[in-house]
């Protein structure tokens, strides 16, 4: 029997200057997708999944995040009084339960393992999952419960796949497949960044995990790799010499809100889902781009 995971990590210390100057002063993981930033969104998979705990791993400046998830007593004071029901249900909804979130700082920009790292004291000797803040990975279930289903079977460790082509190969941590049934595929091999030649496949490795608890001792003497950073691919490579992983390839829609089109093509694409909002939407990308335009982008 597999011990259940019930704590996310949430690396969420990045700069964003890829949408500076927005980011200036807001954190990119509070820009937003429609009316709710990207992080809600991500969350909301996390504890669909059955996760009962977060953990932020924050750097300076973002302590916006921490507010979002705490209560504003003024604000809801104000919807009280003005009658906003269905807002004050919202934010209830949306309110993590009392000890549900942690708060852990990265003081320096050491890398996605360096972030992973710490949060050991947090997650303690036990498995949990990780969720890459920027990306947005829609379906239904959502990626993380796939993956939940994938480790009630298998155990061990498991990580989200995705198929490129053999031009952007040398972008990604790319996986070697081995044998498959229903719940996943068993992952022979890693390699960052591969050259095309090199490369095992064109699967690569997405942004959700699920990992065993033995992955920060190897973080801790995992040297920098990529980009002079400590990388959690390096430290996944080390533990698959003694544990399993098991790939589940997700065939979903994956948005990456650190790129501006992809943070673009999530608003669009959230928008036509919201039934409060898509009729008036799609008659503004109408007088916008005009209707053959819209006819083709639907289609």
């Amino acid at each position: 029997m597999v011990n259940r995971i019930k704590k996310a990590v949430l690396p969420v210390a990045g700069l964003g200057t890829r949408f500076l100057p927005a980011t200036k002063a807001v954190p990119k993981e509070m820009l937003t997708i429609v009316d709710r930033p990207v992080i809600q969104y991500v969350v909301d998979e996390a504890k669909a999944a059955g996760i009962e705990h977060i953990v932020f791993v924050t750097g300076r400046g973002k302590a916006t995040i921490e507010d979002h998830f705490d209560i504003q007593p003024e604000l809801e004071e104000t919807l009280k009084a003005r009658g906003k029901e269905a807002e004050l249900a919202a934010l209830a909804a949306e309110l993590p339960a009392a000890g549900g979130v942690s708060f852990t700082r990265q003081q320096a920009p050491l890398g996605l393992g360096h972030a992973i790292w710490c949060a050991r004291e947090i997650v303690g000797k036990e498995p949990f999952a990780v969720l890459l803040p920027d990306m947005l990975m829609r379906s239904e279930p959502g990626c993380l419960a796939q993956m939940m289903a994938a480790y009630d079977k298998h155990g061990g460790n498991v990580i989200a796949l995705e198929e490129t082509v053999p031009e952007k190969v040398h972008k990604y941590g790319i996986v070697a497949l081995g044998a498959e049934d229903e719940a996943g595929v068993e992952i022979t091999g890693m390699v960052e960044k591969p050259k095309r030649e090199e490369a095992p496949s064109t699967f690569y490795i997405s942004g959700r995990y699920i990992l065993q608890p033995e992955i920060f001792q190897i973080l801790e003497t995992t040297q920098p790799g990529a980009g002079g950073e400590i990388q959690l691919t390096d430290g996944m490579i080390r533990l698959a010499e003694r544990q399993r992983f098991t790939g589940v390839r997700f065939t979903g829609a994956t948005f990456d809100c650190g790129a501006k089109a992809g943070f673009l093509a999530a608003n669009v694409a959230y928008a036509l889902e919201r039934a409060d909002i898509a009729a008036e939407f799609k008659a503004e990308l109408k007088k916008t781009l005009g209707e053959a335009a819209i006819k083709q982008l639907l289609s």
